[in-house]
């Protein structure tokens, strides 16, 4: 597969048009099916020796090469299975005399991925394309970075040169610079791979495609190749999947303007489903001889009663879609810590026994919040970029005051029938925004909750946050604008008591970065918290507030949980 991005030109210079950074894949060949089989290279004893060991011999570089060519035929088969979905978020910058790079506007794009044929993805939002003179991104060229070359790797387009031996998180790999064979026209790849020691499966690509830049008369277009460096991760036994891609070009605009950017691109959802209802119903009761009275069964219900079932059934159905549409992580640890915070909140303004608010995680990059019903909703990007637990704690108080309120028009969603939706119409279709004349009051009673809170005297953070937002909103409006709920701008008084921004201040730390926090497990789309150590700032660049930054990934290998052991690991295929 070409990685192909087209900038369209007028053939005259002096006339130009408007351009696209597209991407055009290869017909995709028929591949074998996954070979779950493949022996284990030599077992390392450890890193230190795995580092000094030699380069393989000719005839054994010979066998993994042909090892590599081959697992990577079977891989891109298994992911023709999936339908994952994909979401990429780009800044495009420019440079700062004083933070370096920063963004001057982005562009986001979610849909789910379709490797039937060409590359495609299913868009699940409206207004992608961002405009430009000469340009535009398309969502389909950052999927065809998932692999080296869909349509031509082998050993008769690409040569192969072994470089090293190094761990990738736990990780054993064996690490090949490969470029295009003698006399192959065409793009093609150029770059490092690096493959794991058993299955000689292809776990990390960096690189870009040769000919980054070239005219093409039969189009009137430039090809135009982008650097990317793509990860992938061990969801089951000898079975590693598309998980992480960072892209950028940071390279001085050109006169036709080519852009400077970066980007992360995450995939996750293989292998949907919801656990909450299968648990319930792979549950094994017992039937006792004298049956069992259901003491809350026993007694009619009031309208008061009855309205809030009929509320929590609505909430269920909501929360139910979401999750099996793969924009609702599945219950987990990142909740629970969101779940004390409220909880404290709740005890110290004797909420407690009162009301049953819990909170659960919607998986995109949107600065975001909502409720339904009693569930508190944070997107994993507001989690991300938020500094402390106190500015978490005034995002939380604010849903804890919308949550209080009723919402009518909730109510509908009680009838199963309406929430029946593929996921391409869910974020078209659904809205969970505040009313207008709710705004002001949930602030006002966020202010009340937090005031009575152990938050209290750390509130000038939280302001500190929201004044960040407000400085670079004309900047990152994609970011910071909700596709299902709130945005996190609230409370004046916030605002007023926050110290200033001073971006020239090492120290002061209003927002983290994207990927500060959280981390997507991409088979069942989990989440959980990053394990990161903390490192000193040297300068203001150090800092960057809300930018799209480079992960890379502590790989490990795949280990089954002790709850799944005995339950079949065979992948489910396409849209499960």
């Amino acid at each position: 597969m070409r990685n192909k991005f087209f900038v369209l030109m007028a053939l005259l210079w002096g006339c130009a048009g408007e351009a696209h950074l597209a991407a055009q894949g290869l017909a995709s060949v028929k591949q074998p099916e996954v070979d779950r089989q493949s022996s284990s290279a030599a077992v390392i004893a450890n890193k230190s020796d795995f580092d000094t060991q030699t380069a393989p011999t000719t005839g054994k570089e010979t066998e993994i090469i042909d090892r590599i060519v081959k697992r990577e035929q079977e891989e891109m088969a298994a992911f023709n299975l999936y339908s994952p979905f994909i979401e990429t978020y780009i800044q495009d910058v420019k440079p700062d005399k004083q933070m370096g790079m920063v963004p001057k506007s982005d562009v986001y794009f979610l849909g789910q991925a379709d490797s039937q044929g060409r590359l495609k993805v299913h868009s699940m939002t409206h207004n992608e394309k961002k405009p430009s003179l000469l340009w535009s991104f398309e969502p389909a060229g950052f999927l065809q970075m998932i692999f080296v070359d869909r349509g031509a790797f082998d050993k008769a387009h690409y040569q192969f040169e072994y470089k090293r031996r190094e761990f990738l998180g736990e990780v054993r790999c064996f690490v090949f610079q490969v470029s295009a064979a003698p006399k192959v026209r065409g793009p093609r790849f150029i770059g490092a791979i690096w493959v794991e020691d058993q299955d000689y499966t292809i776990v990390r690509i960096n690189g870009t495609y040769s000919q980054s830049n070239h005219f093409s008369l039969k189009t009137l277009q430039n090809e135009y190749y982008l650097h990317f460096d793509s990860w992938r991760t061990n969801v089951k036994p000898g079975l590693w999947m598309p998980s992480y891609v960072f892209s950028q070009e940071l390279a001085r605009p050109t006169r036709f303007g080519n852009p400077s950017y970066k980007s992360a691109t995450h995939l996750w959802g293989y292998n949907l489903k919801t656990t909450s209802r299968e648990e319930e119903l792979n549950r094994l009761l017992v039937e006792s001889a004298n049956p069992v009275k259901e003491e809350a069964a026993q007694h009619d219900r009031s309208p008061l009663e009855a309205e809030r079932e009929w509320r929590h059934e609505a909430e269920n159905n909501v929360l139910d879609l979401l999750e099996r549409d793969g924009l609702l992580a599945p219950q987990g640890e990142v909740d629970k810590v969101l779940n004390t915070i409220v909880d404290n909140l709740e005890v110290t303004n004797n909420l407690d026994g009162q009301i049953d608010l819990h909170c659960r995680v919607l998986l995109t990059s949107n600065l975001e919040m909502f409720s339904v019903g009693s569930a508190i909703v944070l997107s994993r990007g507001l989690i991300d970029v938020v500094p402390d637990e106190a500015t978490m704690a005034a995002m939380l108080a604010h849903e804890m005051a919308d949550a209080m309120l009723t919402k009518p028009y909730l109510d509908q969603y009680g009838f199963n029938d309406l929430l029946r939706l593929p996921p391409t119409e869910v974020l078209r279709r659904l809205s969970f925004r505040e009313e207008k004349t709710d705004t002001a009051a949930n602030g006002e009673k966020a202010m009340e909750l937090l005031k009575k809170s152990p938050y209290a005297s750390s509130l000038g953070n939280a302001g500190l946050f929201l004044r960040q937002l407000q400085s670079q909103s004309k900047e990152l409006k994609r970011l910071i604008s909700p596709q299902l709920g709130n945005q996190a701008f609230f409370a004046s008084q916030l605002l007023q008591s926050a110290p200033a921004l001073e971006p020239g201040n090492k120290d002061q730390i209003a927002a983290l970065p994207l990927g500060s926090r959280v981390k997507i497990e991409p088979w069942n789309a989990g989440v959980s918290l990053m394990k990161a150590k903390p490192f000193t700032r040297l300068s203001v660049r150090d800092k960057m507030p809300l930018e799209v930054t480079p992960l890379v990934p502590y790989l490990t290998r795949y280990a089954e949980s002790p709850s799944a052991q005995g339950a079949s690991n065979a992948p489910t295929g396409r849209g499960q």
